[in-house]
């Protein structure tokens, strides 16, 4: 078997049906994971990503797909797409914010199924009075995780980067202890365990951060910086991710494909980081 040298881990917020900035349209992405499987991928687990970066061999072709947040529509959309095309993703889920009720339709079962409104309005919603309009329940979170669509993991209890609400160092440290571990008790208590893997809000992260995420057992943490790779031996704190956007399916071979490439992809990364210096 030939194994993976690196594995590029993709990042989703939203599957939608018209697209747009950080929403992948439900057409688009049945293309992508399509695509994907009829090429040979495979959707690994996080147990298995966590494997790989402990040196254990891989397929070749190795992605991770992973969701961030907890939107409704990743139940509505996305996840009768990868039931379909026997795909799975990871799921970085607000716990604070995932709601309870019984599981609404999703696409595929001919019924109508509830609006998926895009980022910038879910965004809004998800913090205000409603979030149950465009977040997702618990009933539906265990629907995925039954059906081996969605694996879920932390995304912190409430999203709040507390570096910019806290004026003490001593302060931010505190809220930063009870925000993990109030996420891992609700992932215990929702789903009977809470893994090592957590998505960081915004992907920002200091030592403080890191330090209060290894006291509250996660060791995986995932980050919104693309300019690296993910090797066999790389950090475990800082897991590189890129942006999957509402084009081809083409696009996304051709990504991952440059994310891989052992030569022209560190390449391109050194290019991305002068761009933004």
């Amino acid at each position: 078997m030939k194994t993976a040298h690196n594995i590029p881990v993709m990042m989703y917020h939203h599957v939608t049906e018209h697209g747009g900035f950080l929403d992948v349209s439900s057409r688009q992405f049945e293309r992508q994971i399509r695509s994907l499987a009829e090429n040979g991928y495979t959707a690994l687990s996080a147990e298995q990503f966590e494997a790989f970066l402990r040196g254990e061999p891989m397929p070749r072709k190795s992605v991770l797909l992973t969701f961030d947040d907890g939107y409704l529509d990743n139940w509505v959309h996305a996840h009768p797409v990868l039931h379909r095309y026997g795909m799975k993703a990871i799921l970085f889920a607000i716990t604070g914010l995932i709601g309870n009720g019984p599981p609404r339709p999703h696409a595929g079962q001919g019924k109508p199924v509830p609006a998926c409104p895009p980022h910038a309005q879910a965004k809004a919603q998800m913090f205000g009075d409603q979030p149950d309009d465009v977040m997702l329940r618990w009933s539906e979170v265990e629907a995925m995780v039954s059906a081996g669509t969605f694996e879920v993991h932390s995304h912190t209890h409430t999203h709040i980067r507390w570096d910019l609400q806290c004026a003490s160092v001593e302060e931010k440290t505190e809220r930063i202890h009870a925000d993990l571990e109030l996420s891992r008790r609700c992932l215990e208590e929702r789903l009977g365990a809470a893994s090592s893997h957590l998505c960081w809000p915004q992907g920002y992260f200091d030592d403080d951060y890191k330090r209060a995420a290894r006291a509250n057992g996660f060791h995986h943490l995932y980050t919104t910086d693309a300019r690296g790779q993910n090797l066999p031996g790389g950090d475990p704190s800082h897991i590189y991710r890129f942006v999957v956007r509402d084009r081809s399916d083409r696009w996304l071979r051709n990504r991952v494909w440059l994310a891989v490439h052992p030569v022209l992809g560190p390449a391109y990364n050194e290019w991305k980081k002068s761009r933004k210096k």
